[in-house]
């Protein structure tokens, strides 16, 4: 089989991870009898420099007519000073709305091997976590009405949070679905005590539950959620939530992980998927050849996984992995004092190894 991808490197030290990760598709083919097909284009900083716009056309047009995209990171101190207009940031969410992606899926897993990594005592995580944050992408406060106007009280600032029933179901479905395929337990984390959106949120989510009767639904407000990710993640399956709850949820379930450059995401819609680590372009280490590979290739992974239904491969590619943390192979932001430090290029060599070996 033949399968083609847009590549979307990036900033930073998206080149870098990204060449990690091709190098570890080009191998899975190798090994399973497929082809992946590559087509480079430019977004973020990159693509500015280029072309004076951080999403040019020639990129929309080439992912929407790929079976996936693969993304390094954008961004980068050198672009700061850019008008909103015009920051590398902007491709990001000019791509999940060209096209239609309203459902970002975030894993947030403990491996064993990095359980003295996370900043939680061993006796609360035990031999580790999974949970996964279904989070939905374009809607709520990030997407509302938004503006600034003039007051008595001086110039007032508003952002609205705003969700439609067709909003919420569409993302509810998806969180049952994956939790169908895990542990059938869902949480929906919402704020219905104080906000009308919440409460609608709260409904329809309850409305959808009646088409997974299997699935054990609880409700949960985000305060509350927030303090029991901290306490007993173990707790959680699938964490269902809006766009704002759910940004900052999953990044605080990351720094339980042991890194951020651990952690892969996927983002789901109507047209082609995307798939990205949660991590930045992180500029202070780019060209260092220090990056970790790992959430960028489980990134592939994922993609792998529930865009090309190649289950076989993504399991070769995360059992490689475990298998790699497991031995004490280790990048800098994983390490321990005293341990060995691999680079990036060795990190991917190791896990390249461990596929061959099967």
């Amino acid at each position: 089989m033949e399968y083609n991808i847009a590549v979307v490197k990036g900033d930073g030290i998206g080149p870098e991870v990204v060449d990690s990760t091709i190098e570890i598709l080009d191998l899975i083919g190798e090994k399973f009898g497929h082809k992946f097909s590559y087509t480079e284009v430019l977004a973020g900083g990159c693509a500015y420099d280029v072309y004076g716009e951080p999403l040019p056309k020639s990129t929309i047009d080439v992912c929407r007519n790929s079976q996936a995209v693969l993304l390094g990171a954008v961004g980068g101190n050198k672009w700061d000073d850019l008008p909103g207009d015009k920051r590398p940031e902007r491709a990001i969410l000019g791509l999940r709305k060209e096209l239609g992606l309203f459902a970002n899926l975030r894993p947030g897993m403990l491996f064993k091997a990095l359980e003295e990594s996370c900043p939680l005592k061993a006796e609360i995580v035990g031999d580790g976590f999974d949970i996964l944050v279904v989070r939905e992408l374009t809607g709520g406060i990030y997407f509302g009405e938004r503006g600034i106007k003039d007051t008595e009280n001086g110039k007032t600032a508003y952002d609205i949070e705003s969700y439609s029933e067709m909003e919420v179901r569409r993302i509810a479905h998806i969180g049952f679905e994956m939790a169908m395929k895990r542990n059938k337990k869902l949480t929906s984390v919402d704020k219905s005590n104080v906000l009308e959106s919440s409460r609608l949120w709260r409904k329809t989510v309850i409305e959808v539950s009646k088409d997974y009767p299997e699935v054990e639904l609880n409700h949960m407000y985000v305060d509350n959620a927030s303090m029991q990710v901290i306490r007993n993640p173990k707790q959680f399956d699938v964490l269902l939530t809006t766009n704002l709850f759910g940004d900052i949820l999953s990044d605080e379930i990351s720094m339980l992980t042991g890194s951020i450059g651990m952690l892969p995401s996927a983002s789901l819609g109507t047209g082609t998927g995307l798939f990205e680590p949660i991590h930045g372009s992180a500029p202070d280490i780019a060209g260092k050849g220090i990056a970790n590979p790992i959430a960028t290739i489980l990134s592939a992974a994922m993609m792998l996984r529930f865009v090309f239904d190649l289950k076989a491969e993504a399991d070769c590619i995360e059992s490689a992995i475990d298998k790699v943390l497991n031995e004490g192979h280790r990048t800098g932001d994983i390490a321990k004092k005293g341990e060995k430090v691999l680079s990036t290029v060795e990190m991917t060599e190791v896990i390249k190894d461990v596929i061959k070996r099967g």
